[in-house]
């Protein structure tokens, strides 16, 4: 585990996260997140879990970074954020559904993501791993991948990033909220929601219908009921209205040649017409 602690009031504006107290509220006889590791500097969080994962890493592992330097998003982007400025963190799950169900998996920590900030942000979910301001701006990104038989799930959250540090589709909770948001209680709370979610999903064998996931995150998604234009990995698109989430997590759009069933490997970019 990184010790971030001693340099955690370097900038009072971004104070460091207390990688000791995250681990003490966080790890219990019975709990999903048997360790977490916070870390000054990462390539990427995912892909280090990735080979831990490759290495027989067991599920629950946590690891948080301070600033990620090699950041990705879906489809290869990039993913960046000043030091201490947002909320990096990957976990490593190895859920027993079957292998169709776990494209459901960026969906679920999207929903765990969107309630946990309940009581800070209004927020709501792109299809098919986005979470935005009222506005439609990008907060934060969730990018789900295969490695070595389990899923690496990481969020990069905006928390204390500045409008002049974001690109014009970006947004982070002190602009939305006008206020100083403090990282840890915003982690902790994604990652208790996070639990609760997954442990459901998981007992009900990945079935988005009885675990009550599908139902919620209809309730969140702003993409669903939308008129969307959807690009295509060729550059050509389809333009129709999102109609329905599948039962394998795939966005169903009606159009005037026909419905299509679009996985998210299958979609370069959703946008509302």
């Amino acid at each position: 585990m990184g010790d971030t602690g001693a340099g955690r009031y370097r900038d009072l504006d971004r104070p460091g996260l207390d990688a000791v107290a995250l681990v003490t509220a966080l790890q219990r006889g019975d709990g999903l997140w048997r360790a977490v590791e916070v870390v000054d500097e990462i390539g990427s969080t995912n892909a280090a879990l990735a080979a831990r994962a490759a290495d027989g890493e067991a599920e629950g592992l946590v690891l948080v970074a301070e600033h990620q330097v090699a950041g990705r998003g879906r489809l290869d982007r990039t993913w960046t954020s000043p030091p201490r400025a947002g909320v990096t963190v990957s976990v490593l799950l190895r859920p027993d559904v079957p292998a169709a169900r776990r494209g459901w998996l960026s969906m679920l920590t999207g929903v765990a993501l969107a309630e946990s900030l309940a009581d800070t942000a209004r927020t709501s979910l792109k299809w098919p791993n986005d979470l935005l301001a009222p506005d439609g701006r990008k907060l934060a990104g969730i990018l789900a991948e295969v490695a070595d038989g389990g899923v690496v799930v990481g969020v990069g959250l905006n928390v204390s990033t500045r409008a002049d540090e974001l690109p014009g589709t970006g947004t982070s909770l002190v602009e939305v909220t006008g206020r100083a948001v403090d990282r840890a209680p915003v982690l902790l709370a994604y990652l208790r929601a996070l639990e609760t979610r997954y442990r459901r999903w998981v007992e009900h064998a990945g079935d988005p219908v009885s675990s009550g996931l599908a139902a919620d995150y209809l309730s969140w998604c702003s993409t669903v009921g939308a008129d969307v234009v959807v690009t295509l990995p060729d550059g050509s698109s389809l333009e129709g209205v999102a109609e329905a989430v599948d039962w394998d997590g795939r966005l169903v759009v009606r159009t005037p040649e026909g419905r299509y069933e679009l996985a998210a490997g299958d979609v370069r970019h959703v946008r509302r017409r």
